[in-house]
């Protein structure tokens, strides 16, 4: 059977941390996977920001995204995302501004609204200022785009007299991303790209979430046309069965932080040795048969019905797996399909 995927891949890596392992190990396993991705020909590799959780150390993404780009040659790589709300858009777009000026037309700035931890730790993050206020995040991006020099600057605030310097002219891909109508609806309406994370959120939301970006897309002078990506949550076996079975730690992981119980990711044998609640079995379940994960065939169909279902221009991958060996399996397995990776996309 030849499989070709319909549209090209990207990597989004949450740099986990195991049970054993330390934080330069994972950022490191991040960086080799970074690198197998590059030379696989995928697209992007996008690190998301997190904060206070003891299995993922990418809490600092423009710093990690340096690191990235420093050891990989042509591979795209950028946020997935920065959670604007945490921090000053003059500040963002000086990080990605000096980004844009080492490394040159390879990055790109996801941005999104949630906080990327518990209440405690936004707080902490935000200087106690932990309102959730809808109405700020749109005018933050409006502020990135003016300190970018994308859109005049602003007749009034401190955009009308500030400048980002690096950031000025070094201008990175900007993506909005979300798990909701709102996200994408406001992406559509800025005219901008969107990316949605279909690895957590998933379900019926979905489709609703693309067709709502597709109707509400203003063209803009950032984009003509409306593009969007959906991520989703992968592993290739060499069957179903090995699948469910490399799929248990990851879903072990989520389970425990959905319960309130964040912790490294456990190992392999661990997760085996579990003994699972009917919740924790559920959950698997729901994961199994909502993300790509099983043998090549069914993950290249399960992404084939995806972007079927939502008309998306682009699948960001978020390989699982125990160990970074898995994770690279599952990249190369999806790189034998053919024109997917290589091909180029429309943003």
């Amino acid at each position: 059977m030849s499989l070709v995927m319909p549209v090209p891949l990207s990597v989004l890596d949450l740099a986990t941390v195991a049970d054993g392992a330390s934080h330069s190990e994972a950022l490191a396993d991040t960086i080799a996977l970074a690198r197998t991705a590059d030379e696989l020909g995928y697209q992007r590799f996008w690190v998301a920001e997190h904060h206070g959780m003891p299995g993922v150390a990418s809490s600092a993404p423009p710093v990690l995204i340096g690191g990235i780009a420093a050891a990989t040659e042509r591979i795209r790589v950028g946020s997935g995302g920065v959670m604007l709300p945490n921090h000053s858009s003059l500040v963002v777009a000086e990080q990605f501004g000096t980004l844009v000026a080492l490394y040159g037309d390879r990055i790109d700035l996801g941005l999104g609204r949630a906080p990327g931890t518990d209440p405690v730790t936004t707080a902490a993050v935000r200087r106690g200022n932990v309102r959730e206020a809808v109405d700020d995040f749109p005018d933050q991006v409006i502020e990135l785009l003016a300190y970018f020099g994308v859109i005049p600057p602003l007749e009034s605030g401190q955009g009308s007299r500030v400048r980002a310097i690096p950031g000025a002219g070094d201008v990175p891909q900007m993506w909005l991303l979300g798990s909701s109508d709102f996200s994408a609806r406001l992406a559509g309406m800025m005219g901008l790209p969107f990316a949605f994370a279909h690895h957590f959120a998933g379900g019926r939301t979905t489709p609703v979430a693309f067709q709502v970006y597709r109707d509400s897309f203003t063209p803009s002078v950032v984009m003509q046309e409306p593009h969007a990506m959906i991520a989703v949550a992968t592993i290739v076996g060499d069957s179903h069965a090995d699948a469910r079975r490399l799929m248990l730690p990851s879903a072990l992981s989520m389970a425990r932080l959905r319960s309130g119980r964040p912790g490294k990711a456990p190992s392999l044998a661990e997760a085996e040795a579990h003994q699972w609640s009917e919740a924790e079995l559920a959950y698997l379940d729901d994961r199994i048969a909502t993300q790509a994960i099983g043998d090549l065939d069914h993950v290249q169909s399960s992404i084939d019905a995806l972007v079927d279902q939502t008309g998306a221009d682009e699948v960001l991958v978020v390989p699982q797996g125990p160990e970074l060996s898995v994770r690279q399996s599952t990249l190369a397995a999806l790189s034998t399909v053919g024109a997917a990776v290589t091909a180029p996309a429309r943003v």
